[in-house]
């Protein structure tokens, strides 16, 4: 399991490779790409600032790997998000889960996803046309996130 908070970019193709190198189990490869948008609730966006407590939240996502391992199969897993000010067509967040089968690759992969939006500790301010403002959590976030909890 590798959790890696930064500034610079990362490349998928290398990350991809490097997790699943020299495992011959792994059977399935499932992966999530967050990029910057360049319009959000109507407005268009020059840039986004992602601020974060350093410490807390490597262990909060960690400790959302460690949940989805206890429910799928995961043979290992890769979450790197990005934080500073960010552009439009920017990678922000890629998280790769490697596994013996398709099913819990893609469950674990979309599991920690729905997390990250709702439980890591992370801080969005937008520069728009209008300003700056913060983004508020989505409520579709947090319906997405509930569905595991109902899940078991």
């Amino acid at each position: 399991m590798t959790v890696r908070i930064q500034t610079a970019d990362f490349d998928v193709g290398a990350e991809i490779a490097a997790l699943r190198r020299n495992n011959p189990k792994v059977g399935a490869v499932a992966s999530f790409i967050g990029v910057v948008r360049d319009v959000n609730e109507g407005n268009a966006v020059a840039e986004m600032t992602l601020e974060h407590y350093p410490g807390m939240t490597e262990k909060a996502i960690e400790e959302i790997v460690r949940q989805a391992r206890t429910r799928w199969n995961v043979l290992d897993s890769l979450v790197i998000h990005r934080v500073g000010t960010l552009r439009p067509m920017d990678q922000i967040v890629l998280v790769v889960i490697t596994s013996e089968h398709r099913g819990d690759a893609f469950a674990a992969c979309e599991f920690i996803m729905d997390y990250l939006k709702t439980r890591a500790p992370f801080w969005k301010k937008e520069q728009t046309g209008q300003g700056t403002r913060w983004v508020e959590a989505r409520g579709t976030d947090d319906i997405a996130a509930e569905r595991w909890r109902l899940k078991g």
